[in-house]
């Protein structure tokens, strides 16, 4: 059975730094790309960033760039995002999703699999 589990949200300050994590199994972590996406409120669904599965390549939406790292370590089956300059519209619901083999990772990729999430608040 696959597993995505989100942690590490919060409330921050603008300008702060946050760390997500997402911890998986039940299936061969270093075969997967896999991506962060997020939901503010009353928006849609938005693409974050994407790592391939080894690690070697990294996308990132526009308004990311520059601010917000994704990251792996296969040896953990861990997923990261490591974020910061952190802004009030950065707040939103934060999920772990799983890519299936053979998607065009250049932009937002479709899943197979995803987590609960994590909330992520930004304010002062």
């Amino acid at each position: 059975e696959v597993q995505l589990v989100e942690s590490g949200g919060g409330l921050v300050q603008p300008g702060g730094s946050l760390r997500l994590s997402c911890a998986t199994s039940g299936f061969t972590f270093d075969d997967y790309a896999m991506s962060w996406v997020r939901q503010a409120p009353g928006k849609g669904l938005e693409w974050v960033s994407t790592i391939s599965g080894n690690g070697g390549a990294t996308y990132y939406a526009e308004s990311m760039k520059g601010r917000f790292t994704i990251s792996r370590d296969n040896a953990k089956n861990t997923l990261y995002l490591q974020m910061s300059s952190l802004k009030s519209e950065d707040t939103a619901v934060y999920y772990c999703a799983k890519v299936p083999p053979g998607t065009i990772l250049t932009g937002s990729p479709v899943y197979d699999y995803w987590g609960q999430g994590t909330q992520v608040t930004v304010s002062s």
